[in-house]
């Protein structure tokens, strides 16, 4: 490979993702590849009608601390509503391409996560991938967005030369339209059984901690309340990564006793896991989580920790001692009942678990099935 575009559904940034590892991974590998990575559109009218400072377009930027010469970011800009500007998608797509063209990328491989991204497969023409990580189409949306999302998938069916997809749950629901191959997550193993300093923000005591992004469409609010106050004095529920819950969601979490401290670097979560006492998976149960694979089974087995999880996709059929799956009020109760932790890290430490590693060379190979495409 020389070149690839990867139309993601998250930014660049110091919190990892499946898109970050395996690009990462992908251009250790091969000396010779150069990525354009593309972040999600700005989009200053939604952040002026939501209250927020509005954010605009980044140029290309070479992203540094992976592979400085190599490894371009930009985000493109959505100035209006798609309802008024009929034409948004072709802006973007267009936006994309000639960035793509000021890097000397004349035919790129594309990879595309976000299905929004349908309209560029359509222009460029080039050869794409398209890498389902959640089944969008079972999101809690609008009747208006679900149908933009069911009819991008059905185009790009049409238009991928290779459709890959992240779980069990997904492979079975695509399959039946188009042929899939299977890319699981995973973790960077040899970095989560290494022994890091506990975290100075962590409360004292005992702690229940969740890892991943708080958001309404994965998290039960109701019954980390529950939970948090279910431990009462005796250990403190902490969530940490991004926060998409409302302000008065996050206020009933704060007063039930719950520790919100949102995002942090890859490098340092890694501590927050390995002094946990018990890690927790909070989630609701629902059609959408249910095409997930989450990457916090594969960071939460690795440090070995005790796990108290619903019955959500990938913790319900681990075949795992530590991993306890409880729901309603049984949760909390199974979670107060693990904080007494029998072993310390790096007793439990799992080297078992898939690595990301395995993954880079299954996805590098589906992007060598491209190639003979572009030439």
């Amino acid at each position: 490979m020389t070149d690839l575009v990867v139309m993601s559904l998250e930014a660049w940034d110091d919190v990892w993702r499946r898109n970050q590892h395996l690009v990462a991974g992908l251009l250790r590998s091969d000396a010779a590849l150069r990525v354009l990575f593309v972040e999600p559109p700005a989009d200053p009218t939604h952040d002026l009608r939501s209250g927020r400072r509005p954010s605009f377009a980044r140029g290309v930027r070479k992203v540094p601390d992976v592979a400085p010469d190599r490894l371009f970011a930009m985000r493109p800009v959505k100035w209006m509503p798609r309802r008024f500007d009929r034409r948004a998608d072709d802006r973007l797509a267009h936006a994309v391409m000639r960035s793509a063209e000021s890097l000397g990328m004349r035919h790129p491989l594309l990879w595309i996560n976000d299905p929004g991204a349908a309209p560029l497969a359509e222009r460029s023409g080039w050869p794409t991938v398209y890498d389902i990580t959640d089944d969008w189409l079972s999101a809690d949306r609008s009747s208006a967005e679900l149908e933009r999302v069911a009819a991008n998938e059905a185009r790009l069916f049409e238009l991928a030369r290779e459709v890959v997809v992240c779980s069990p749950e997904l492979a079975r629901r695509k399959s039946a339209l188009r042929p899939a191959t299977l890319i699981p997550n995973a973790v960077d193993v040899a970095a989560y059984r290494r022994p890091v300093a506990r975290p100075t923000d962590l409360p004292g005591g005992p702690i229940a901690l969740y890892l991943g992004t708080v958001h309404p469409d994965r998290i039960d609010v109701d019954l980390c309340e529950a939970t948090a106050r279910a431990l009462g004095p005796a250990a403190t529920l902490v969530l940490v990564g991004p926060n998409l819950l409302a302000p008065d969601q996050v206020q009933r979490l704060h007063d039930a006793g719950a520790q919100m401290l949102g995002p942090r670097p890859r490098d340092a979560v890694v501590g927050y896991l390995q002094h946990a006492d018990v890690l927790v998976v909070p989630h609701v149960v629902t059609d959408f989580t249910d095409s997930l694979d989450p990457i916090k089974l594969y960071e939460y087995q690795a440090v070995g920790r005790p796990v108290v999880s619903t019955p959500v996709a990938g913790f319900r059929d681990a075949d795992d001692p530590r991993i306890t799956v409880a729901s309603g009020d049984a949760f909390a109760a199974a979670v107060a009942a693990a904080v007494p932790a029998t072993s310390r890290f790096p007793d439990g430490a799992d080297g078992a678990v898939a690595d990301w590693g395995d993954r880079v060379a299954a996805m590098g190979a589906v992007l060598r099935r491209l190639e003979p495409a572009r030439r």
